[in-house]
């Protein structure tokens, strides 16, 4: 009996190990590391910043300047309520004291300079297929916006969910490893790709999920009910936008003006807001690729 017992408890101890092992954070590899630590280009990293959609989540509440990124806006999920960190240069409570390397350790393997996994509601499955230069960019530009003091409130998310190390296990489910990059898009087929599953991270609230939250990539784009549990994004594959020409998305986009002549609330509007900084031929090749795609299910 003790021997069994003695057994159990070594199996179960390897097992423990193994679990520790395999979910553990993996940060971003050296050569990535150092490619993104070269200088970047901030006025082309301010078309990355409204690209990504960073304010939609990261604006300091209760004004209206997209480039106060204090964080701490409420975002309701089914798991919870996230509230988005401080981005701002500020040394104290932002991301000031963060080299190159920590940025793009978050954004392209969703690990904070401790070390610890970040929850993808922090949208890294997708920015994670980010080019190296629009990363050096991205950096660039954070660094023009002005320091803001103050930092967010903790999440408070239901069990298990609140342990941070189950997303180990939703990595290697749903991230095993990064997608591969695209180091210069070009072509508006390859470019809209790149926007739309990049830094637009449109499958993020356009694809439907699993109940543990992962992307069912089979319906990919093909809408899905909103994080907080009202309303639904709409089908934008080829088939969702069959009665929509190229340049009635293009303008969509940009305007919020549909070719019925409705608006694109909810959600959309900060989309709106910010694709209306980008140039036009970023928008014609995210509406050439979404008015082609068809997922693969």
């Amino acid at each position: 009996m003790r021997i069994a017992l003695a057994v159990v408890a070594v199996i179960a101890a390897a097992s423990a190990a193994a679990i520790w092992l395999f979910t553990a954070p993996r940060p971003l590899d050296p050569e990535t590391a150092r490619a993104v630590s070269t200088p970047g280009d901030a006025k082309a990293g301010r078309i990355v910043f409204f690209l990504a959609g960073c304010d939609s989540c990261h604006t300091s509440p209760g004004q209206d300047d997209p480039l106060r990124l204090g964080g701490g806006q409420e975002l309701k999920t089914p798991f919870g309520s996230f509230y988005p960190p401080n981005i701002s240069p500020d040394r104290a409570d932002g991301i000031g004291a963060w080299s190159a390397a920590d940025f793009a350790g978050a954004l392209l393997a969703g690990v904070s300079p401790a070390g610890r996994h970040l929850y993808p509601a922090f949208p890294y499955p997708s920015y994670s297929r980010m080019s190296e230069k629009d990363v050096r960019d991205l950096w660039a530009f954070m660094q023009t916006t002005p320091p803001v003091a103050g930092r967010a409130p903790p999440d408070s998310l239901s069990f298990p969910f609140s342990i941070r190390r189950a997303v180990g296990f939703w990595k290697l489910l749903y991230f095993p490893e990064r997608m591969p990059r695209l180091a210069d898009p070009s072509g508006a087929e390859a470019r809209g790709r790149y926007l739309v599953e990049g830094p637009g991270h449109c499958g993020e609230c356009h694809t439907p999920r699993s109940f543990l939250g992962g992307p069912i990539a089979a319906r990919a784009l093909t809408g899905a009910p909103l994080p907080e549990g009202k309303g639904k994004s709409p089908d934008i594959t080829a088939k969702g936008l069959a009665d929509w020409s190229e340049d009635d998305v293009a303008y969509a986009l940009s305007t919020g003006f549909t070719p019925t002549g409705d608006s694109l609330g909810g959600p959309m509007a900060a989309v709106v807001r910010n694709l209306a900084q980008v140039p036009k031929e970023d928008l014609a090749a995210i509406a050439h690729f979404l008015k082609t795609f068809k997922p693969d299910g």
